[in-house]
């Protein structure tokens, strides 16, 4: 089941062994007795593993860009831009821990004393993460919450096991103790009873609708706190510009990032009618000049797409690409003459595809853009500021990005509503989901 397996070839390198019922039994254990270094350790103590955790990213840099590339296909530049990221976050929980997690004074009205909110750890939590971001996936879930002291159960992608035993090293090289971060190669079996496990507190998955909507269920029933990070697909808004390049540029960079591959990539392009035909040109020109070269993560994922993109075809759609598919290879390409009644434009499509609507004007932008399952995050382009202040708030999605792409940071929020799931990362609010918000009130 864990392999890694050479994109560009479909060869398999390595074989990993999934875990037998006496590894996810020792994981659990570890977990919940590191939950008492995580009770008794300080927010500073804390925050000083986190920063040697950064460091020692950066000094691994080039180590853990080979893996994620030769896992799953990434384009080095991109892998390396992944762990410096990383870097950026576990800095980011080292220098404001403290501060997010100091007691908070409240004002008492209804009586004499006083009274404080602390924030102190739930315990064991169980990561389930996927594949086309490998390390940074696992540094936006796990930074905040070992800075709170929750300990961590990670499940990766069987696609990923060499990155994710390369993580745990690290973070056993910085000094966290055992059990405070455990990676367990558990099969889908295995990880339904780890949910269910008395000692599991809760529960962060970033991947599939599918995978979401088993995960939930299941912790649901074991009354379980869930963040789900679910699919995408983030609409880009163009309304009005005075440098229709600059634009273009931007929507090239928003849909070919990871290679397509990102839940938050821009994927529909909802352009207004007296720019649609310009933008839909450069756009074609660009997206198919810009691409990689670089695989998907697997055959099976280009083979996902090419079935998607397919059925668009049949109902009427119109791509326009170049090159041919083969393997886990997919050509970049652009699908036009699309409405919201077309099955593609309810769907996610995970690769270097874009799809682009005609909107009439802002009413009818905002429509289309709204007019989806998902609501991850979305782009707005504009040039009065009215406007962007306007369309951003009627945007139905978690995040909304206004004349920028690229823009996302360890200090900012991240994730979604509606099917893109809910709950938090990142920023102060990547603390507040896996926190027990203890009232402390002193009457005398």
């Amino acid at each position: 089941m864990y392999a890694v397996t050479d994109p560009t070839t479909g060869e398999v390198a390595e074989l990993y062994p999934t875990a037998g019922e006496a590894e996810v039994e020792a994981a659990l254990t570890a977990a919940h007795a590191a939950t008492a270094w995580g009770r008794t350790s300080t927010v500073a103590e804390r925050s000083t593993l986190l920063r040697r955790l950064g460091d020692l990213h950066a000094e691994h840099r080039a180590e853990l860009a080979a893996s994620i590339v030769r896992e799953m296909g990434k384009p080095l530049a991109e892998a390396e831009g992944e762990v410096d990221f990383c870097v950026d976050i576990y800095r980011y929980y080292a220098d404001h821990a403290e501060e997010f997690l100091a007691d908070e004074p409240l004002d008492v009205t209804s009586g004499p004393g006083s009274a404080v909110i602390r924030r102190s750890p739930l315990g064991v939590l169980l990561g389930i993460m996927p594949w086309n971001f490998p390390a940074y996936q696992v540094a936006r879930f796990a930074a905040p919450n070992l800075a709170l002291g929750n300990t961590i159960v990670l499940k990766h992608a069987p696609q990923c096991p060499a990155t994710a035993a390369l993580l745990e090293r690290l973070f056993t090289k910085a000094g966290f103790p055992e059990g405070a971060y455990v990676n367990l190669y558990a099969t889908n079996e295995q990880i339904a009873e780890v949910i269910a496990d008395p000692r599991v507190q809760g529960v962060s998955l970033t991947g599939s609708e599918r995978a979401g909507s088993a995960v939930a269920e299941i912790a649901g029933r074991h009354l379980k706190k869930v963040v789900l990070e679910l699919g995408g697909s983030d609409p880009f808004l163009v309304l009005s510009t005075d440098d229709l390049d600059a634009v273009v540029d931007a929507a090239v960079a928003a849909r070919l990032d990871n290679t397509g591959q990102a839940c938050n990539a821009a994927k529909r392009f909802v352009v207004v009618q007296d720019l649609y035909d310009a933008f839909v040109e450069k756009f074609t020109a660009r997206l198919l000049a810009g691409a990689t070269g670089a695989p998907l993560s697997s055959a099976a994922a280009a083979e996902n797409l090419g079935r998607q993109v397919d059925e668009a075809v049949a109902e009427g759609a119109t791509l326009h690409t170049e090159g041919e598919r083969h393997g886990a290879y997919f050509p970049a390409g652009v699908l036009t003459g699309l409405t919201t009644d077309h099955t593609a434009a309810r769907r996610e499509l995970f690769g270097p595809v874009a799809m682009v609507f005609p909107a009439a004007d802002e009413d009818d932008a905002v429509r289309i853009a709204n007019d989806t399952p998902y609501g991850l995050g979305s782009y707005v382009f504009t040039t009065d500021p009215a406007q962007a202040e306007r369309v951003a708030d009627r945007i139905e999605a978690g995040m909304v990005f206004v004349n920028g792409v690229g823009a996302e940071g360890a200090e900012l929020p991240f994730g979604g509503i509606k099917r893109s799931g809910f709950g938090r990362e990142l920023g102060r609010p990547g603390t507040e989901e896996f926190v027990n918000k203890k009232l402390i009130r002193t009457v005398a």
